[in-house]
């Protein structure tokens, strides 16, 4: 009977340890395919792709939650209104291809999380092309940075 109770015992942590261990991946999975989906749109012309950025957690505001933040940083000839034109026409819903200029390589906007771009550029004629992403999965409750 002790054993039987051992067994139990030691299967719910391994659950638990699993479930904090496996969340935060699983989450950083989800935000990355946030970026993914930006990334695989087609860019408009006389536009490059510089870099991809993606993260998972409590971003902004108050409150619990999870939130998926995926963002691209490009540069174009474009201005800043034809590419939220392009961009607007690929979005489902007002929180997809938000299109802002990118000054520096700091992503100011996320409040609990220090988030940068790794590209290295002169940020003249940058724009970040960026989405919010949505899952209520198992992971995201169990995931700590949500908290």
């Amino acid at each position: 009977m002790k054993k039987t109770i051992g067994i139990i015992l030691a299967l719910l942590f391994a659950g638990l340890l699993t479930l904090i261990i496996g969340s935060p991946i699983k989450n950083d999975m989800e935000a990355k395919k946030v970026a993914n989906a930006i990334k695989e749109c087609a860019l408009p012309e006389r536009t490059e792709l510089i870099d991809t950025v993606s993260a998972a957690g409590k971003l902004v505001g108050n409150g619990n939650g999870m939130q998926y933040f995926g963002a691209i940083l490009i540069k174009s000839e474009l201005s800043l209104e034809e590419l939220k034109e392009y961009y607007g026409k690929l979005a489902s819903d007002e929180f997809q291809n938000i299109v802002e200029k990118q000054e520096t390589g700091t992503i100011d906007f996320i409040e609990h999380e220090d988030l940068s771009f790794d590209a290295d550029c002169d940020y003249e004629n940058t724009y970040i092309v960026y989405s919010w992403g949505d899952y209520s999965g198992l992971a995201s409750e169990f995931d700590l940075r949500g908290h």
